[in-house]
């Protein structure tokens, strides 16, 4: 147990650093964006923000992740990660927009851009996106989840610093700036990529989805398989909290010698197989009867052939 306690604490402290790093770096490039002129340093910390919401996320799901479930939330705060995750999403896709329109009003007229700042500017982007990504790498021994998403995040993001630099060094050696809304136009790709997948992600999981890896038909079938007590499996419900499967399903057995014993094959099944820690299993004797059974019908014989709704 005191192992997972200073895991979770080194966890919390290097995204805490992280966070606070890619945040401050995220005001400095949108000061250094507005002075210089450069809207692929503006770009660039759109996607720095996506880093730090990233971050925040992953600070709040370690942090609600050790808070207790209490009488009016009995999933504790979990869900709330999610929420976060798709507020971050939206405004992303806003704050792409509003680039990507400033970039192509910018080709009509194009804007002067203080080359030299917008290259120390990228530089130190570019330096504070390597410091946050050697902090959230440094503890990769736990595969945290949201750890390793916001270190994905920031390395993605290394990419739109290098194209900020870049711009900076063509406006310096060549003076043509139109170069610059062109980039902040690539950068806005990689937001917006992101962001999509965050929409998508956290959309899911918000209207009940069940997690994308695990196959409800194929569970039926494999538990059906396995536990050679159970005929069939129906009403399966499965749905994520946080990073936590959950699942409900009513089995129909055969009346076993020993009901506890079967029950716990069936968890165990769960687990090992699917790591479903939480599951609520309705032992039946008699055949499911009723309109919605069928849908839910899987036995050993004809599993192929019949839909389940989740």
């Amino acid at each position: 147990m005191s192992h997972n306690h200073t895991a979770t604490g080194s966890n919390r402290s290097r995204l805490l650093a992280a966070f606070l790093v890619t945040a401050l770096y995220m005001v400095a490039e949108v000061i250094g964006g507005w002075l210089s002129g450069s809207l692929a340093l503006l770009a660039d910390a759109g996607h720095m923000l996506t880093d730090a919401a990233a971050l925040l996320v992953a600070l709040l799901a370690v942090q609600f992740a050790s808070r207790r479930p209490d009488q009016r939330r009995t999933f504790g705060l979990l869900r709330l990660t999610t929420l976060a995750a798709f507020v971050n999403a939206i405004a992303l896709l806003v704050i792409t927009v509003l680039i990507v329109w400033e970039a192509i009003q910018r080709f009509a007229q194009p804007q002067p851009v203080a080359g030299a700042m917008m290259l120390v500017v990228a530089i130190g982007g570019l330096l504070a996106n390597l410091l946050s990504f050697w902090l959230l790498h440094r503890g990769s021994g736990e595969k945290n989840l949201n750890v390793r998403a916001a270190a994905l995040h920031v390395l993605g993001d290394l990419l739109g610093s290098v194209g900020a630099i870049a711009a900076a060094i063509i406006i310096l050696l060549t003076g043509w700036t139109p170069i610059d809304p062109i980039l902040s136009i690539l950068v806005s790709l990689l937001v917006l990529r992101s962001a999509w997948v965050l929409i998508k992600e956290s959309t899911h999981e918000l209207l009940e989805g069940a997690p994308t890896h695990i196959d409800v038909e194929k569970l039926q079938r494999n538990l059906v398989r396995t536990v050679p007590e159970v005929r069939n499996v129906h009403h399966v419900h499965l749905w994520q909290v946080g990073e936590k499967p959950i699942i409900t399903l009513h089995v129909q057995v055969i009346p076993p010698q020993d009901h506890d014993a079967l029950l716990r094959h069936i968890h165990e099944f769960l687990h090992q197989h699917y790591q479903i820690e939480h599951a609520t299993v309705q032992m039946e004797y008699q055949r499911c009867e009723g309109d919605d059974c069928d849908m839910h019908w899987i036995t050993g014989d004809h599993s192929g052939h019949q839909h389940h709704h989740h």
